[in-house]
């Protein structure tokens, strides 16, 4: 049988931190920016958290302890480059290992003068199966989308509150 053939999403936005400032935020303090809308926890989410390195998960727990994983990191280079598996089905449940894991990778490539430019790309979608098709129509908007959009408000968030 023929491998579906789905193109990558990527987005993009410029940010006014410096590449380690805003991994940072992106790593240490996902509930700042994460989408309120993005939960796979059956309850009340209680948190979000990335574990770090290497091997590590980004999870979630809700108010009863439950834990759903997100998916697990294959690059943790901070102030650079992060990539994660994506363990989502196409109806935006979680699947339990990475087999049907598409991947999502974020570079932080330094713009001068104390920005940042943020790159996510959402790859390797023919992975979700019968359901990829879906999965990419929901996310190839408009950049830089939803996620880098709260992301933008955190990091300036973060910043004037480190300026004091």
């Amino acid at each position: 049988m023929p491998e579906l053939t789905i193109p990558d999403v990527r987005k993009s936005v410029t940010v006014a931190a410096t590449p380690e400032h805003c991994f940072r935020v992106f790593t240490q303090q996902p509930a700042a920016w994460w989408p309120a809308t993005h939960v796979l926890v059956r309850e009340e989410r209680a948190g979000l958290a990335f574990e770090e390195g290497l091997g590590g998960r980004y999870y979630e727990w809700d108010v009863a302890g439950h834990e759903e994983t997100w998916g697990r990191i294959l690059e943790w280079e901070p102030g650079r480059r992060l990539a994660m598996t994506w363990r989502i089905d196409a109806q935006w449940r979680p699947v339990p290992d990475d087999e049907r894991a598409s991947v999502i990778e974020v570079d932080f490539r330094d713009a001068g003068e104390g920005r940042t430019l943020v790159e996510l790309a959402h790859v390797q979608l023919h992975r979700h199966g019968d359901g990829a098709e879906r999965i990419f129509k929901a996310l190839d908007g408009p950049s830089p989308g939803e996620t880098l959009e709260l992301f933008e408000k955190a990091v300036a968030r973060s910043v004037a509150e480190q300026a004091g």
